[in-house]
């Protein structure tokens, strides 16, 4: 896992480079900022994706929406409801709330929908079962106290309800699952460095 100060850090989502190529991978990422004189501190696969690399779901960059909210219904764990956005406001405030609460009023800098919620106002979501045999590599992220995010990744396969747990038990009045097992993170901090992968949008701290 992974502790992030929107306030203090500066976090941010990409998705493409300047000349409207997908970056994919972490490293494709790492390297471009290389290039830009700016260090990659910290990446994760941030939402699903269609099969073009594109948003399943609302997307902001730099305050602009390059994909609006999807509230349809569908298959899998996206559409697994409630799903929920991960945002930051202009003022680096950051929120998770249901995709049926959210509100565009034009001072969000960046944003991801994914699904399903994980901790919805401090409760575990009500359709994962406790002992459940579905089993995955999964990651996502949750607000804790003080504004702070928590960004983690499972070393194993768990189960929904003991992703949910994780960040319900750490003090997270709500979070988000962002996807499975073609999740990737990026910490070098910690020595876990993985940086393939070829995702739509990607989460990174850079400094």
């Amino acid at each position: 896992s992974y502790t992030v100060d929107a306030a203090k850090q500066d976090l941010r989502l990409f998705w493409k480079d300047d000349e409207g190529k997908n970056f994919g991978s972490i490293e494709t990422l790492r390297n471009y900022l290389q290039q830009k004189k700016m260090n990659l501190v910290f990446a994760m696969n941030g939402g699903m994706y269609k099969t073009d690399l594109s948003p399943l779901g609302l997307y902001i960059e730099n305050k602009k929406k390059l994909f609006s909210i999807n509230n349809s219904s569908g298959s899998g764990n996206f559409y697994f409801k409630p799903n929920g956005v991960f945002f930051i406001t202009a003022d680096k405030k950051p929120i998770i709330c249901t995709s049926d609460k959210f509100r565009d009023d034009g001072k969000i800098k960046y944003a991801t929908q994914s699904g399903p919620m994980l901790v919805i106002n401090g409760k575990i979501h009500d359709g994962f079962k406790e002992g459940s045999a579905n089993l995955n590599i999964r990651n996502g992220v949750g607000i804790l106290p003080g504004n702070k995010i928590l960004f983690a990744m499972s070393k194993t396969e768990v189960n929904l309800y003991d992703f949910a747990a994780y960040f319900k038990n750490l003090g997270c009045t709500n979070a988000l699952y962002l996807d499975g097992f073609v999740s990737r993170m990026y910490l070098p901090e910690k020595s876990w460095q993985q940086t393939d992968g070829n995702f739509g949008v990607i989460i990174g701290v850079v400094k």
